[in-house]
Order: structure tokens, then sequence, then C-alpha cells
């Protein structure tokens, strides 16, 4: 299988630290395909034994760690300091803006932002006060959230000016055939048009810093804030799109209801089951994972992600194909994904682990599959006296989500049936 990985953008990240850790990676995985070997070899002979289950076990969850090592690592060489960029900006206006933000967050002084949001109507102003922050920033916000948040990185994002998304879609087209040249033509149907609703709920994160900190001119503040919100936006958001109820937060894709896929209708989710309560079979474990890439039809899947836990990854990793090849292959480099069956694999915590009837892995075409609506604006109110001495920055954005093509994501079922 091919991966087809259009939608992504993928850079490597350089430095000697990143290369370390990557080869340590390669390392501890050569080792781990020969202990796991050794424990295939006594399961077919007596049984494993428990030192050898045991060095599996180690090895996996070592393997995990430095995994994540190296995505801090990368996630840190690819953040670009904002220190600077001001220089870049040649509209007077985003200048005016970006200085006026310091000022309010430096000194509380808001005189200056209350004017360019007044001449400019923005259409982030909401009613619960609070000030936009500059454009740079908020975009600053959007890459950060789109290095941690594993469904936003692989999802379509729209930015809207509403507080609703409104997508129409066909949920039957209009009749169409064959004909000969002279035969009479009967009337052909109209499609049927269904509507799908996407609102934009407030998301939150209120970062501290003291007065010493923000009256220090070499502090840069918009860094600091970006820094300040992105690991709570992103866990927030990780947990919604996958889980999220759609009661004040967006609908995640595990949320809507999941039906075998014999059984599959717009609107549900066609899953596949294992044929074991829990666990893979216990007889070719692997077939699961191929049916559920089949599943998913060639024009989706040829741009499929696997979305899948750590654990639930440490136990797919074992797994070989029918010549004894492992499934699993680790990243061809750092800040890039590992493959399974040829395709990237995308962990995300939120993701069950496997258990009886659990939904633990799924794959598709996220980015036809699910859609991150961002209502433009992201906005900062200053409190220096709910928390003193600390001054608190009550920081806001609107962000909705939820399935847009339920034929573009497939679940694998942790069941009999």
């Amino acid at each position: 299988m091919q991966n087809q990985n259009d939608g992504l953008e993928v850079k490597s990240a350089g430095g000697p630290e990143v290369s370390a850790a990557f080869e340590e990676f390669m390392g501890a995985f050569e080792a781990f395909k020969d202990a796991n070997d050794q424990r295939l070899g006594e399961l077919e002979r007596r049984g494993v034994d428990a030192v050898t289950h045991d060095k599996v076990e180690r090895i996996n969850a070592a393997l995990d760690s430095q995994k994540t090592l190296i995505d801090e690592l990368v996630l840190k060489a690819r953040r670009p300091g904002l220190s600077g960029r001001a220089d870049l900006v040649t509209d007077l206006a985003a200048r005016e803006h970006k200085a006026a933000f310091d000022a309010y967050v430096r000194h509380g002084e808001a005189a200056g932002l209350k004017r360019i949001e007044a001449k400019a109507m923005s259409a982030g102003v909401a009613a619960d006060g609070g000030y936009v922050v500059p454009s740079e920033t908020e975009r600053e916000i959007g890459k950060r959230l789109a290095a941690l948040s594993p469904i936003r990185a692989i999802a379509d994002v729209r930015t809207i000016s509403a507080g609703t998304y409104k997508k129409p879609f066909m949920t039957s087209g209009p009749a169409v055939g064959w004909v000969a040249e002279t035969a009479a033509r009967a009337q052909t149907a109209s499609p049927v048009l269904d509507e799908l609703s996407f609102p934009a709920m407030e998301l939150y994160a209120m970062p501290a810093a003291t007065q010493t900190l923000l009256d220090d001119a070499a502090v840069n503040i918009d860094e600091w804030l970006a820094i300040e919100v992105e690991a709570a936006f992103a866990s927030q958001e990780g947990t919604a799109f996958i889980a999220g109820d759609g009661v004040g937060k967006p609908k995640g894709f595990l949320s809507y209801t999941s039906v075998a896929e014999s059984a599959w209708a717009w609107g549900s989710l066609g899953f596949i089951a294992t044929g074991a309560a829990g666990d893979f079979p216990s007889a070719n474990p692997s077939d699961p994972l191929v049916d559920l890439v089949y599943a998913l039809k060639a024009g989706y899947r040829q741009n499929g992600s696997f979305v899948m836990s750590r654990r639930t990854q440490g136990a797919v990793r074992k797994l070989k194909d029918e010549n004894g090849q492992y499934l699993w292959a680790p990243p061809t480099g750092p800040g890039q994904p590992p493959s399974l069956l040829g395709f990237p694999v995308h962990e995300a915590e939120d993701m069950p682990n496997i258990g009886a009837g659990s939904l633990s892995v799924a794959f598709g075409d996220f980015r036809r599959g699910y859609l991150v609506v961002d209502r433009a604006g992201v906005r900062v109110l200053r409190d220096p006296y709910s928390a003193k001495p600390y001054v608190l920055f009550y920081t806001t954005k609107r962000v909705g989500g939820g399935v847009q093509d339920f034929d573009a994501i497939k679940l694998l079922k942790f069941a009999a049936s």
C-alpha cells in the first residue's frame, strides 16, 4: 500500500539533539523486533517466558517514551520566535494594533485598542469584553494548535466570521442513466439537499503572569501568550474533536452513532468488528486492520490516516503479516509519523484504549471527513485583581467541529460482532 499524504505538510527538523534521539529510537525499535520475535517463537513452542514478556513490554514502553521525546524536540525546533516579526509588518494598521495590544497586556492601557476596534468594527468583537489579539498572534496560536492537536492537524479547518457554519449536502443526487439517441427520456428526479450545521463554541484559557515579567521589555508578549495558551487549548480541543458531545463544545467523531459497516447509512459511522471482545483475534490478528482499510472507498483511502492512542499503538506494533513482516513501521525521519500498512499513524490519547466493545482505532480521510471551524478573533481580557500579585489573562477563542462526510471515516470495534 502506498502512503499518500498530500494534505499534510511534513518538514524535517535538524539539529544534533533531534538526530541523536531519532537514532536511539531506531535502535530501540530493532531491539523490540528481536525481543518480540523471541516472544512469538516461545509462544509457538511452549508459551511465553515471563522474562521475555517483560522485556518486550519494557522496550515497547521505551519506544513510546522516545517517540514522545522526538516529537517534543521537533516541535521546539519548529517554533518560530515572534520577536522581530513586527519589523516585517508593513501595514501601518497592523503595527498600530500590535503596539496597542502590547500596551494593554503590559500596563492595562486599553485606549488604543478601544480606538482601533471602534474603527474596525471587528467581526471578532463579543459582548463579554476583552480585545482581539493582533492577527499575527492569532495565526501563531493556530499554528501551534495544529502542531499539538492531532485531529486539527489532519482535519479540514475553516475560518468563519459568523457564529455558525452551515454546509449543504446532497443526500441523493439527480437520477441519471443511459439512453438511445432517439429513445424517450423519462423526467429525472431532483437532488435532495440537507444541511449540516457547525456552531462555534467558546474555548478559554487563563494564563497568569507577574507584573515584573510584563514590565520586562525583553519578554515578547505575543510569543509568551501563544505558548501559555497552546497546551490548554490543544488539550481541550483534542478531547472534544474525538469524544465531545456537542453540548457547549464541538461534537467528536466517536459521539456519532456507529453501526456495522454492512448496515452503514449516512449520519452514522461504520465499524469493522475484530471478532474478539477486547482484543485482536488469536488467528490472523492483522486481518481486522486490513478489513478496516478496505472498508474505506478508494477515493478516501488514498489519503487515509490511522488515529489511535499510545497504548493501542503499542499493541498494534507487535503484529505481523502472513510473510512475517511487521505491519507497523517507524518514522522515516524526525517529525514524521510512523506508518501502519503504509498509512500514517497519528497518536491521540483521547482515543479509548483497547477494551471490550471499544472503538479504539479510526481510519479515514479526516480532511474530508471531519471539519473544524474557527471563528475569527482570539480575545484577551486582562484581570489584575482576582489573583494578586499575579495578572490573569482570560483568553478565549470560538471553535466548532463535527463530521462533514460520514463515508470518509471508519472505526475498528474490539468486539465479537
